[in-house]
């Protein structure tokens, strides 16, 4: 069953056509902090991925940063846009010509209820959610300038793109004209980056204290926090050998010897990370922290562990005096805090869709984005849902068309809804994907600090308030680089 919404308006495709024959000059006119400028390329059309199962015409192009984008638009369209965010970050050097259209693939499901999607692969990999919120903004007006202004633009943020998205919506949100109506967050990591990778930090000094291999006592020595020293050629493959060396993680129960079991089963009682991503989260805390320590912050430190006490492991007192302990160099957790934490200062309805047992983006990440919109005074904004599901990269698609209507009928109507009025409404898009329905309305997440270990003065939200976020917008070279 499709969803209710607003009858295409007659001759909409017919206008999109003549627009894209046309030869259009210059930019749009800024909207406010961040602005950016429209690609001057028209879009091309390109084929539609097989997936997508209603009649829609596709076109992909690169915008002026380098960015490369895809754009479908149903033939029944609804008149609104969905702008997505993607997650990640991906490490790629540039834009990756073809993530795009991977994501409309994934997210075909908004195209079939009706709305034109439109996604950008972001100028280059790498950590920059500022970056990356400008390319998605820039995007929007390509958008605009060649198919018009849709009734409703949402913002849709997954994973990593949901720090994305949550930025975009701060840094565009206050413009004159308001450039997005809703947000739309599914597993979000929504604690920003300079909490939101305090288990990351957690589980490379516990990996190392009982592990020993990353680095090897016969590699040149570098910090943890570092992820890798510059110039590594350490590969993926290569990191799983050495953490199935230490814990036997690819091995079944009875096959790893004494010491590899104990090592699995104190890593994963302190960290606190599911068995299933250890591999996964140890990656990022890696490479990841790589790209945020070389290649964003110059080779310094955003991330500290002093003062945390470890606990869950077969001897406590023994790990807490022997893993590695640091602090973080106030200039890089500024820049860090800049680029990518949540101030809360929405102006837009925000509703968020997350896996009660999602084993990547924690749910707690939902207690996080929750306080931080409180702290600013803006918590009647925010509608939380949750599921009983344990994936982070795809949900039921059933639930998606669900939270997408949710959204749209709160932005047409102002009625806030409910996760019980949400829950109930899923059954009837169910009728249409099969997918099923798992939403758990009476479900609250835990304190963000009941998962992650707090650093200290870590238990108040937002991490990055909007004042402090105004100040530090005019001083000179605060932040992540493009």
């Amino acid at each position: 069953m499709k969803s209710a919404r607003h009858r295409p308006r007659r001759g909409r495709i017919a206008v999109v056509a003549a627009t894209l024959a046309a030869t259009v000059a210059g930019v749009l006119p800024p909207t406010g902090a961040g602005a950016v400028e429209a690609d001057p390329v028209r879009p091309a059309a390109t084929a539609c991925p097989a997936e997508l199962t209603v009649a829609a015409t596709c076109y992909a192009g690169q915008d002026s940063h380098g960015a490369y984008y895809t754009i479908a638009i149903p033939d029944d369209w609804n008149g609104s846009l969905v702008l997505h965010a993607h997650g990640g970050p991906g490490l790629t050097e540039g834009s990756d010509p073809e993530r795009s259209e991977r994501d409309l693939t994934r997210w075909s499901v908004m195209v079939e209820e009706g709305y034109a999607w439109a996604g950008s692969a972001y100028r280059r990999g790498g950590f920059g959610a500022r970056m990356a919120a400008e390319d998605t903004e820039n995007l929007r007006r390509l958008f605009v300038e060649r198919f018009g202004a849709p009734r409703t633009t949402v913002l849709h943020g997954q994973s990593w793109g949901g720090s994305v998205a949550a930025k975009a919506a701060e840094i565009y949100g206050t413009a004159p004209q308001r450039p997005y109506d809703g947000v739309l967050l599914t597993n979000g990591m929504l604690a920003g980056g300079s909490r939101g990778y305090d288990f990351r930090v957690d589980l490379r000094v516990v990996y190392q204290y009982y592990c020993g291999n990353h680095p090897r006592p016969d590699e040149p020595r570098y910090p943890v926090w570092q992820g890798l020293p510059e110039g590594s050629d350490l590969t993926s493959a290569e990191l799983r050998q050495r953490l199935q060396e230490c814990t036997g993680y690819q091995s079944e129960p009875d096959r790893r010897t004494v010491r590899q079991q104990r090592n699995l089963t104190d890593i994963l009682a302190v960290t606190k990370i599911p068995e299933r991503t250890l591999e996964s989260h140890l990656r990022f805390a890696t490479f990841t922290f790589a790209d945020i320590v070389n290649e964003r912050l110059g080779g310094r430190n955003p991330f500290g562990n002093r003062g945390v006490r470890y606990t869950g492991s077969h001897d406590d007192r023994a790990l807490n005096a022997g893993v590695a302990r640091f602090s973080p160099d106030p200039s890089a957790l500024r820049d860090l805090s800049f680029d990518s934490d949540a101030t809360g200062a929405v102006t837009v309805p925000v509703l968020t869709l997350h896996a009660i047992d999602d084993p990547t983006a924690f749910v707690e990440h939902e207690s996080a984005y929750r306080a931080s919109l409180a702290g600013a005074g803006h918590a009647e904004r925010l509608v939380q849902t949750f599921t009983r599901e344990a994936e982070h990269s795809t949900l039921s698609q059933a639930e998606y068309a669900t939270a997408l209507s949710a959204l749209h009928g709160w932005v047409r109507t102002g009625q806030r809804p409910s996760p019980g009025s949400v829950a109930r409404a899923c059954p009837a898009f169910d009728a249409r994907y099969g997918t099923g329905c798992f939403f758990e309305p009476d479900f609250e997440p835990a304190a963000y600090a009941d998962r992650v270990y707090p650093r200290r003065g870590g238990q108040h939200w937002p991490a990055l308030t909007e004042g402090r976020e105004r100040a530090l917008r005019h001083l000179p070279g605060v932040g992540i680089a493009p």
